[in-house]
């Protein structure tokens, strides 16, 4: 309870962490706020069916408050009316700040009366889209401070956020929010394309880093690497060379 999990992937495509701890969570029976900015609801619902999931049926009980991200930028932007009393989440499109959506995670994952949820859990995919919509560095950090405080501290709850990452990148803003993000996370799980380029054994490296500094200054943050294979309905983790195409 109360940590902050960096999901971040350079040269590959991170997504199958995000849908991990999505089925996780709600198999785990906590409430799930997910702000969902790169894929449309019946993709995330595809994928988690899959994985014995139902999303659909996770909103009908109330245990998922899903912000179709996607949608919302299009009704915001092409004037579609919303309902009174309710703002968009994404209002930062024509103001300066994130406000309204954190009021509307805030909102969302606040227990209400009769509640038997375990416990609260923010799920961001990816927050760097939050960049390319305009938002400004300060802004998101700042939108993530604000989560923190709400979901980690207040409600004891975690938050699991995905954000894309390339060092060789000119987008200085978004390894400006990377960067930042990475000193301030209990847990990093960084997924990597191979530096040798595609295998069909092996697609991919994840670098699993515990945050052991952030609690005691004089420890060592512990670094764990595997490689992985992607399958169907599953994820496989071996050391690295250790995989089928080497043995």
């Amino acid at each position: 309870q109360g940590k902050f999990t960096l999901l971040r992937d350079s040269r590959t495509d991170g997504s199958f962490l995000v849908h991990h701890f999505l089925s996780f969570y709600l198999r785990a029976g906590c409430k799930v706020c997910f702000v969902a900015l790169l894929q449309s609801f019946s993709h995330y619902n595809i994928v988690a069916q899959k994985l014995g999931v139902s999303l659909a049926a996770a909103k009908e009980r109330g245990q998922l408050v899903f912000l179709e991200g996607l949608k919302s930028c299009l009704d915001l932007l092409f004037g579609e009316e919303e309902q009174p009393g309710q703002p968009s989440p994404l209002q930062f499109l024509s103001t300066s700040d994130l406000r309204a959506l954190f009021d509307f995670v805030r909102v969302s994952l606040t227990p209400a009366d009769g509640d038997s949820w375990k416990g609260p859990v923010l799920l961001v995919d990816d927050l760097s889209v939050l960049l390319s919509l305009g938002a400004a560095p300060v802004a998101v950090l700042d939108f993530i401070h604000y989560c923190r405080v709400s979901v980690c501290c207040q409600l004891k709850g975690n938050i699991v956020v995905l954000v894309h990452s390339n060092e060789d990148s000119e987008d200085e803003e978004n390894e400006l929010v990377v960067n930042s993000l990475c000193h301030h996370s209990d847990l990093i799980l960084w997924a990597e394309g191979l530096a040798t380029g595609f295998c069909k054994d092996v697609h991919g490296q994840i670098k699993i880093i515990k945050r052991l500094s952030l609690r005691q200054a004089a420890e060592q943050d512990l670094v764990q690497i595997y490689q992985y294979k992607i399958q169907d309905r599953n994820v496989t983790f071996f050391a690295r060379g250790l995989s089928a195409a080497v043995l």
